[in-house]
């Protein structure tokens, strides 16, 4: 019984399950009584979302270093080239989508939320791609890949497109640059502990983020290049890897109570923006680099990357806090949350078009371009 618990325990964790719990008390709580859902949602959304999801993004970043470091399946420009080329499709297309949905539908006060669609879930989008394909197929590391440059571009926008109040770049350049070096100094003394990192250079950049007017969940992404590789980085995900499914739970309990009720233009802007942006990004960036002499990984075809795109169209956890930076307390706000959660759908898109594109589970081995 002991290991069984455990095992569905370790599923959860490595599933991002807690979140989905979070987001399901907060959905029923909210739609059955909201006044005491909100004061409790707003009696955290400071400490959750602009100090605890620092360790989110934290990991995120970690994620990114090791991927672009040598070794690390980004560091080739060649073997990286197609998903990073592809994750800029999957951006652009679903933007495109909603700004233009949004102008067709006279709603061009909600252009603001244009950036919202552009976010894939790495942990639910992987999750499905490994049922539908298979581990070993190559849509897999290729949609991990493409996840995985996805976050690197979600930070920047999040950074540029959303900040948190007036920006006052004088403060953020001083105070993350003395981050910067004081972390450098740190790895230069030998330190392979990541406390004094976090703890110092890692405070005093939040404070640069949260003067400077960018929202300061982002603060540990200028520092986590500069720890030692290997070891302290991998300590660094150990440590934390648990208690930041914890903080998932607590923004989305935080974050995704809304009534169903306010379903609105927003919501479905949201969702057609991933639902035909995501596939049709992925696939018209991904035909454009072959036009220009780059190549998919050998076993992936084109109807395997019709339903990679569909599975990359779970925004989830980065849209849902998109949607909260995006926009002000109101019906915009609860209408693009309800079509960040409602993103998860796209999963049972992703499956109906694998049966109708006859696209089944394959045990081919991973093949990328040669570096």
């Amino acid at each position: 019984m002991r290991s069984r618990f455990a095992h569905a325990y370790r599923f959860a964790l490595d599933n991002t399950l807690l979140m989905v719990a979070g987001a399901l008390i907060a959905l029923v709580w909210a739609n059955t009584g909201p006044a005491s859902y909100a004061r409790v949602s707003n009696a955290l959304r400071f400490a959750v979302n602009d100090i605890a999801m620092v360790f989110f993004f934290g990991l995120a970043v970690k994620e990114i270093v090791e991927a672009a470091s040598p070794g690390g399946p980004l560091h080739s420009l060649r073997r990286a080239a197609v998903p990073i080329l592809a994750a800029i499709g999957g951006m652009a297309g679903p933007a495109l989508v909603f700004v233009g949905l949004a102008f067709a539908a006279g709603r061009p006060d909600v252009i603001r939320g244009w950036a919202i669609p552009c976010a894939t879930d790495i942990a639910f989008s992987y999750l499905i791609a490994r049922l539908i394909f298979g581990p070993s197929h190559p849509a897999v590391p290729f949609l991990l890949l493409l996840a995985i440059a996805d976050d690197a571009f979600g930070l920047a926008l999040i950074a540029i497109v959303y900040p948190s109040g007036q920006m006052h770049l004088v403060y953020f350049a001083a105070l993350v640059g003395i981050a910067c070096a004081l972390a450098w100094l740190l790895r230069r003394q030998g330190i392979n502990n990541f406390w004094p990192y976090l703890l110092i250079p890692g405070a005093v950049s939040w404070a640069g983020f949260y003067v400077g007017g960018v929202h300061p969940a982002l603060a540990l992404a200028p520092i986590i290049p500069l720890l030692p590789r290997t070891l302290t980085l991998s300590a660094f995900e150990d440590w934390w890897s648990t208690p930041v499914e914890a903080i998932l739970f607590l923004f989305a309990l935080t974050n995704a109570g809304v009534a169903v009720s306010s379903a609105g233009a927003v919501t479905w802007l949201v969702l057609a923006a991933l639902a035909v942006g995501k596939p049709v990004g992925i696939i018209s960036a991904t035909w454009l680099a072959e036009r220009a002499g780059l190549r998919r990984p050998a076993g992936l075809s084109w109807r395997d990357l019709a339903v990679l795109g569909m599975t990359a169209a779970i925004g989830f956890t980065v849209a849902l806090f998109f949607a909260t930076a995006a926009f002000d307390a109101g019906p915009n706000l609860d209408q693009a949350k309800l079509g960040a959660l409602l993103s998860v759908s796209a999963a049972l898109l992703a499956f109906g078009a694998a049966k109708l594109l006859n696209v089944t589970r394959a045990r081919v081995t991973t093949t990328f371009p040669a570096r």
